[in-house]
């Protein structure tokens, strides 16, 4: 039998809700595995207070959280390295017999020091974004009768993971049977399988998107999680290799409300919505017929009032629903996928 994970979110000097995602969706979604936050900033505290959820305590080392057995770097910083200042962190951790999981670009079984020591600890290293993915796409065997929704954003960082999840629960409430599949590194450690999208050789993006449909196909209705942004200098790659190789059937288009500018590149504008509902259309359109179907806001930095306002103002705008899927639920959105799937007769 498998040992349950009891976790320790390392977040240390990073609480911001884009760089500390892994472990801010970590306390939303598997909260029963949580232990304890590790975060010096907010030691007696709790991760409500910290990172704007949960009752997780928030503690000062790995000694003051008894019980746990691993460590999971709770970060997803740009360029995806371990920062420096944690190494001894981890030293101790694994010292203590925690296995260490973590879903960054510098992959820790290529860190000589920490494979020794886990080596003498008999701890495990889990690199959540190491893959093997070696093979292009051939548009063979996908499933007609499989309802594909794919996630996508004007921007990388607000929130298609959650969208995603949110959508196929309340799915799953209404009696379908739905499938969250996972692209990213948080996403993966929350439904325990998926590709970790952003790490895969280029050649072979669409192959393993491809791959993710075809090991999902036989649930009614898959919501895969978008990547970046077809908008963003820095990953839009990423986004259109995953959008051609799952071929989605609807679009569920995400934004943050009140952001103005990309996301590490303050020099960018985002561009309007109309104008990023028409790139992902016409993108997904050279591969399979798609359209969106629903639209998803980030209102957290916003008053109830405020957010309810945005959510009419862009239904009316966009001629779609519209909802913030925390703060409102995401029925709006699954009665969307619903009416696609009659449409399609899927």
């Amino acid at each position: 039998m498998t040992t349950p994970r009891r976790l320790i979110l390392l977040t240390d000097g990073y609480g911001d809700d884009h760089t500390a995602k892994t472990a801010i969706n970590l306390i939303r979604y598997k909260r029963e595995e949580v232990v304890a936050v590790l975060d010096r900033r907010g030691v007696g505290r709790t991760s409500r207070e910290l990172l704007g959820l949960g009752d997780v305590p928030v503690v000062g080392s790995i000694a003051e959280a008894p019980g746990a057995n691993t460590l999971v770097i709770g970060i997803a910083p740009p360029g995806g390295k371990i920062p420096p200042p944690w190494r001894a962190v981890v030293l101790e951790a694994i010292h203590r017999g925690l296995n260490i999981v973590s879903g960054l670009h510098d992959l820790l079984r290529d860190d000589a020091e920490f494979v020794q020591a886990a080596r003498q600890r008999g701890v495990e290293l889990v690199d959540v974004r190491m893959n093997d993915e070696h093979d292009v796409a051939n548009r063979k065997g996908i499933r007609e009768g499989c309802l594909r929704i794919q996630t996508v954003g004007n921007d990388c960082s607000l929130g298609k993971m959650v969208t995603s999840v949110e959508v196929v629960e309340g799915l799953k409430r209404a009696g379908v049977d739905a499938k969250f599949v996972a692209t990213g590194q948080t996403g993966i450690l929350i439904e325990g399988d998926g590709i970790p999208i952003d790490r895969v050789i280029s050649d072979f993006v669409n192959g393993a998107a491809e791959k993710l449909v075809l090991a999902n196909q036989h649930h009614e209705v898959i919501v895969i999680e978008g990547q970046g942004s077809l908008f963003h200098p820095r990953y839009s790659c990423v986004t259109f290799g995953l959008l051609h190789g799952a071929i989605p059937d609807g679009l569920i288009l995400c934004y943050e409300m009140g952001r103005k500018t990309i996301y590490g590149m303050p020099e960018f504008p985002l561009p309007p919505l109309e104008q990023v509902r028409a790139f992902y259309e016409a993108s997904a359109n050279i591969m399979h017929p798609c359209r969106s179907i629903g639209i998803a806001v980030n209102t957290s930095k916003f008053s109830e009032d405020e957010a309810l306002a945005e959510c009419e103002r862009v239904s009316k705008e966009m001629g779609l629903p519209v909802c913030d899927v925390i703060r409102h639920g995401p029925e709006p959105l699954v009665e969307a996928v619903l009416k696609l799937k009659r449409k399609l007769g899927k």
